[in-house]
Formats: structure tokens, C-alpha cells, sequence
């Protein structure tokens, strides 16, 4: 199995980090919209090092799908054809009160975006005229002087992240991956997720073999007590977040965990962190993540996720980890089988 490492440096080390990175064994490297901007550390990266990059994820909602295009087009030719457009859609509170975008019908959005932006690179690869009017975005204009022509090294994979039936059903349908949601569990995964895929691809009348399975897995690894302890910590605060969202409850919804939500919320908006991981037991801890030495980490990200991925993207969340230890885990995972 491949493995995508997040791109957790600043700015100024982008290049050092991505270098750094790829020496632990890393397949591919990827940015989140956290407090900077998700391409410029791609752009650095592209330049520094020869591996697969991917937005994981870029919002979406607030941005244009010719802006999104372009950016995609740039990335993919300085990565020499190793770029995937990851997108995300956000919540309604980031778009409406962060972004200061519109929200509604965040799945057919999404949908109509992988659309458009899919629409667009067809024209600049020459094999339809721009003609793209949908319900929420139309695309009927692109002069040559505005036309970057073929890309090198073909179009980049368009990916959706998504965690709901709609959301996922639309990935099915139109988009080349899924981006499966770090907050899950082996039963969401296969009775949801799985489920909504194949109704999707059923619609669209695709193949399974048309949309890869990207799973994103949030790792807690280490080898000593005080290790194991520290990636519990963090693993539990950044467990605790995601369910405190109600976007979020399917997955506990489905582990009989319902209750979890609500209370996980009430102590989010009181600013109460420390009780809000409390919250998180060992059990949840196992199921929603994965804890352990490298080798059992890697176990259970394959036994989880193995016959339906071919590369997984893993997360170190909010506590200090080794270089050797994620490139023990990377080893175990490249080279192990379910």
C-alpha cells in the first residue's frame, strides 16, 4: 500500500520537510486548508521533490471551478503529472461565516463542480468546445488568449471528499477518487460508505475500477508507554473535535455511539477540550483511529481499508512523532498484505 504524508512544515521549510518526508519512504505528500493556503506549499513541493501531491482538501464552495482548473493545470505540469485535485465542500458555518460564500445543496454543488472543472479541462485538451451551464455555475467562454492548450502530462484526477450518502454518491458518479473522511470506522466504511459508491456508480453506469478509494487514517503510533500516550492525547483531542459536529454523527451514529455527539458539542462551545477528549475511551480510540507500534498500526489500517485501497493517506495529529517511527510504519504498510 502507498502512503501520503500531510506537508506539516512552514512556509520557509516547505522544501526541506517535503524532501525530509519522501526519504521516510513517503508515496505522496498533501495539504490541508488549515491556516494557509493549500496550493502555495504544493507549489513549493512540486519544484522540491518527485512524488505524488494532493490537496486534501481545498474548500470548494467559495472558489471557482475555472479557478480551481487553472490551479490543477499549473500543479499538474510542475509535478510533471504527479498532481491530484483533492476537493472538499466544509460545513455551512465555514462557508457562510469564514468564507463569506453562499451555501445550499452542498452535494449537488460539489457535484456540478468535478463537473465544470472536468468540463473546462476538456475544452484546454481540445476535445469539446467550453460549454458547461449548470444549475449553479456556466462556463461558455474561453478565448485562446485565456487557453493554456494540453497539458504534458494529461489532466489531472479530480477527488471529492465526502462522508454522507449524497456527498458520497456524487463522488461515485462524477469524480476519479473518493476521499474518504478520517473520522470513520471499519463499519461505516463498509456498510455507508461502500454502499453509497455502489449506488453511485450504479447511476452513472461506471465501473468500480473508475473511482479510486483514497481512505485518510488518523494514526497514533509509537513504541514506548510515554509514546503511546502522548499519540493517545493527541489522537483523542483531534477524535473529540470531529465528533462534536453534527455532520460527524453518522459515524457514531452507526457504532451506536449517538448520545456522544450532542454532549461532545455542549463542551465545544463552552471551550471545555480537556473534557471533550475524556469523552473519547479506548474503545472509540481503536475503532475511530488506529493506536499502536508501527507494525500494529499498519495492520489495522490494512485490515481496514486493504481490499478496497491501493494507498492511504495518515495523519500524526497534535503529538510529536519520529522520523523512524513513520518510516516504520510506511515500511509495514508498502509491504504488507491483509
Amino acid at each position: 500500500m502507498k502512503v501520503d504524508l500531510r506537508l506539516d512544515s512552514t512556509l520557509e521549510d516547505t522544501a526541506v520537510r517535503a524532501k525530509e518526508l519522501v526519504s521516510l519512504g513517503a508515496d505522496g505528500l498533501f495539504t490541508f486548508e488549515g491556516a494557509n493556503d493549500v496550493f502555495v506549499p504544493l507549489t513549493l513541493a512540486a519544484t522540491a521533490v518527485r512524488a505524488d501531491l494532493m490537496s486534501n482538501v481545498a474548500i470548494a464552495l467559495p472558489r471557482s471551478p475555472l479557478h480551481l482548473a487553472h490551479v490543477a493545470y499549473d500543479l499538474q505540469t510542475l509535478s510533471r503529472g504527479r498532481f491530484r485535485l483533492g476537493l472538499g465542500s466544509q460545513i455551512r458555518p465555514h462557508i457562510e461565516k469564514r468564507y463569506g460564500a453562499p451555501w445550499s445543496s452542498p452535494a449537488a454543488r460539489m457535484r456540478e463542480m468535478v463537473l465544470a472543472i472536468k468540463a473546462i479541462f476538456a475544452a484546454w485538451e481540445g476535445k469539446a468546445p467550453l460549454r458547461f451551464e449548470g444549475r449553479f455555475t456556466t462556463h461558455t467562454l474561453m478565448p485562446q488568449a485565456f487557453n493554456p492548450g494540453p497539458n504534458p502530462f494529461g489532466p489531472p484526477e479530480v477527488c471529492l471528499g465526502a462522508l454522507g450518502p449524497r456527498m458520497t454518491r456524487a463522488a461515485a458518479e462524477v469524480a476519479d477518487g473518493l476521499l474518504v473522511m478520517p473520522f470513520n470506522s471499519a463499519k461505516h466504511f463498509r456498510e455507508r460508505t461502500m454502499g453509497a459508491v455502489a449506488e453511485g456508480l450504479a447511476t452513472a453506469g461506471r465501473e468500480p475500477t473508475e473511482l479510486r478509494i483514497y481512505p485518510q487514517v488518523i494514526v497514533g503510533v509509537g513504541r514506548t508507554p510515554a509514546e503511546l500516550s502522548a499519540a493517545a492525547t493527541g489522537v483523542r483531542a483531534l477524535l473529540a473535535f470531529y465528533g462534536s459536529t453534527p455532520a460527524y454523527r453518522p459515524v457514531l451514529d452507526v457504532e451506536g455511539w449517538s448520545e456522544l455527539q450532542p454532549e461532545l458539542n455542549v463542551l465545544s462551545k463552552q471551550g471545555n477540550s480537556a473534557a471533550m477528549a475524556d469523552l473519547i475511551d479506548d474503545t472509540m480510540l481503536a475503532t475511530l483511529a488506529v493506536h499502536g507500534t508501527p507494525e500494529q498500526c499498519a495492520a489495522a489500517i490494512l485490515e481496514r481499508y486493504g481490499a478496497y485501497a491501493d494507498r492511504v493517506c495518515c495523519y500524526f495529529p497534535g503529538y510529536p512523532v519520529s522520523n523512524s517511527h513513520v518510516a516504520e510504519l510506511i515500511q509495514a504498510l508498502q509491504a504488507g498484505a491483509v
